[in-house]
C-alpha cells in the first residue's frame, strides 16, 4: 500500500493520448524482439569461442612442431588469438548495453539451439552445425585477411626510405 491508496485525486487522473501513446511505444520498444544486427551479433558472439577453440589446437601443435617457420605461425596465431578474444568481450559488453542476454545451449537433430533474453523478449536462436562451420571459415578468412593486411602495412612502413 503506498500513501496515494485512498486518495480520491490520484483516481482520476487525466492522460492525453499523445502521451499514452508515447508510453505505448516505448513499452512496445522495449518488448520488442532482437533487430537483425543484434541477432547477427548474437550469432558472432555464439561462434568466436569456438573459432578461438580452434585457433588454440592448432596454436598448441604448432608449438610442439619442429617447422622451419613457427616462430611466424606462432605469432600469426597468438595475433589472432588476441583478436578474437577482444572481439569476444566487445561483443559481451554491446550485448549486456543492449539488455541482451545469452542464457543456455541445446542440441537436436545437429543443431544448436541457444536461448537468449532481448529487452524482456525472450527466445531461441538455432544455428545448424553445417551453417556454424561455414560461418566459422568465413570469419577466420577474415581475419587473416585483417591480419594480412596489416603486416603488409607494416612490411611497406619498413621498407619506406626515411
Amino acid at each position: 500500500m503506498s500513501k496515494l491508496d485512498g486518495n480520491e485525486r490520484w483516481n482520476s487522473k487525466m492522460l492525453m493520448t499523445e502521451h499514452q501513446e508515447q508510453y505505448d511505444r516505448k513499452q512496445e520498444a522495449k518488448r520488442s524482439g532482437p533487430t537483425p544486427e543484434e541477432l547477427t551479433m548474437l550469432r558472432d558472439y555464439i561462434l568466436l569461442p569456438y573459432l578461438l577453440t580452434m585457433v588454440e589446437r592448432n596454436y598448441k601443435e604448432m608449438t610442439r612442431s619442429s617447422m622451419l617457420l613457427k616462430k611466424l605461425f606462432v605469432f600469426a596465431a597468438e595475433t589472432l588469438m588476441d583478436r578474437i578474444s577482444k572481439d569476444m568481450h566487445r561483443l559481451r559488453r554491446e550485448l549486456s548495453q543492449r539488455s541482451i542476454k545469452v542464457t543456455g545451449d541445446s542440441q537436436e537433430d545437429m543443431i544448436y539451439y541457444y536461448s537468449f533474453t532481448c529487452r524482456g523478449y525472450q527466445d531461441k536462436f538455432g544455428i545448424t552445425r553445417d551453417l556454424m562451420k561455414a560461418q566459422i571459415s568465413i570469419m577466420l578468412t577474415q581475419y587473416l585477411a585483417n591480419l594480412q593486411a596489416n603486416l603488409t602495412a607494416a612490411s611497406q612502413q619498413q621498407q619506406a626510405p626515411s
